[in-house]
C-alpha cells in the first residue's frame, strides 16, 4: 500500500449539500463542474494553479517518492490519457499505445489510481435477460476538476464536454452519498452492444438515472431508460437535467421523472430517492 492515502483522504472533494450548509444556496453548478469540488479548487479564482499545485505534488509524494513507476514522464502522460478516457469503458491497448508502453503497464498504472485514491472503477450491470451486454467496466478519477485539467479541457455548457463533466459530477455526489450514509449502495451503468446506455443504475434496478444537460428535456431522451424497462423492471426512473421544474413523461413501463439537478441533489441528501 502507497504511504500517500491520508494525505489524499485529507483532500476529499466537497458535495452540493456540505457547501450548501456552508451557506444555504451558495452551491455554483458551473463552478464545480470546471474547478471540481476540492475546497481549495473549488473556492480559487485562479483554480488552475490550485490544480496544476496538486497535480505535482501528487506526481512527487505519491509517485516518486513513493517509486511508484520506474518511468515518471510515461506515467505522467498516463494520466493525461486516463483524464480523456474518464468516464469510458477500459481498453487498455488504446491506452497503451497512446502513452508508448505494453498493456499490462497501463493495467499497473490504473491500479496505482485506484492505490491511492485518484481512481476507482464502476461496473456494468450485466444481469440482463433480453439483450446482449458489455461487460467492461469504465473507470472515474476521483474528482471532475482534477479530470479536466489533466484532460486540458473547460467545459462549456452545451458542449458534449460539459455534459460528460455534468454525468461525472453526479456520480461523485452519488460516491459521496455512500461513503457517508449507504455502504451497502450498489452503483453500476447499463450498456448493451449496440451502445445503448443508462448512466447509472442503483442497487437491484432500484433506480435508474440518466443524465442531461440539456434544459429542454423531451421524451426521446428516455430512450435508454425505455429500452432497460424492457429487460425487467426498474422502481423509479429520474432523468436528471438543467430544466427548470420537475416534469414526467410516460412509457408503456410507466412513468419517468425529470428532476433539474437542484431538486435531484435536494432528495439525494435528505434521503427521498435512496428510501
Amino acid at each position: 500500500m502507497l504511504g500517500g492515502r491520508a494525505w489524499r483522504r485529507e483532500l476529499r472533494p466537497l458535495t452540493s449539500h456540505e457547501i450548501n450548509l456552508g451557506s444555504p444556496n451558495s452551491f455554483q453548478i458551473d463552478r464545480a463542474i470546471i474547478q471540481g469540488l476540492i475546497p481549495a479548487h473549488y473556492a480559487a479564482d485562479e483554480y488552475r494553479e490550485e490544480l496544476r499545485g496538486y497535480v505535482a505534488d501528487y506526481l512527487r509524494d505519491e509517485i516518486a517518492d513513493e517509486a511508484a513507476v520506474r518511468n515518471l514522464p510515461a506515467f505522467a502522460e498516463f494520466l493525461r490519457v486516463a483524464s480523456t478516457t474518464n468516464a469510458e469503458l477500459l481498453n487498455y491497448a488504446n491506452v497503451a499505445r497512446e502513452v508508448g508502453v505494453s498493456p499490462k503497464v497501463v493495467r499497473g498504472y490504473f491500479e496505482i489510481l485506484e492505490d491511492t485514491l485518484l481512481g476507482f472503477r464502476v461496473l456494468p450491470w450485466a444481469k440482463g435477460a433480453n439483450r446482449r451486454l458489455v461487460e467492461t467496466e469504465k473507470f472515474y478519477l476521483f474528482d471532475v476538476g482534477v479530470c479536466n485539467y489533466l484532460s486540458r479541457r473547460v467545459p462549456a455548457l452545451g458542449t458534449p464536454e460539459f455534459g460528460k463533466s455534468f454525468e461525472h459530477f453526479i456520480l461523485m455526489e452519488l460516491m459521496a452519498y455512500r461513503a457517508y450514509f449507504s455502504p451497502e449502495l450498489e452503483i453500476r451503468f447499463w450498456r448493451t452492444s449496440n451502445k445503448q446506455e443508462v448512466d447509472f443504475v442503483l442497487n437491484d434496478k432500484e433506480i435508474a438515472l440518466e443524465i442531461k444537460s440539456s434544459s429542454r428535456t423531451d421524451p426521446t431522451d428516455c430512450k435508454s431508460l425505455g429500452l432497460l424497462s424492457e429487460d425487467g423492471s426498474v422502481r423509479r426512473r429520474i432523468l436528471i437535467s438543467f430544466d427548470r421544474e420537475r416534469k414526467i413523461f410516460k412509457d408503456r413501463h410507466g412513468a419517468i421523472e425529470v428532476l433539474p439537478w437542484q431538486l435531484f441533489l435536494e432528495e439525494l441528501w435528505s434521503k427521498q430517492v435512496l428510501l
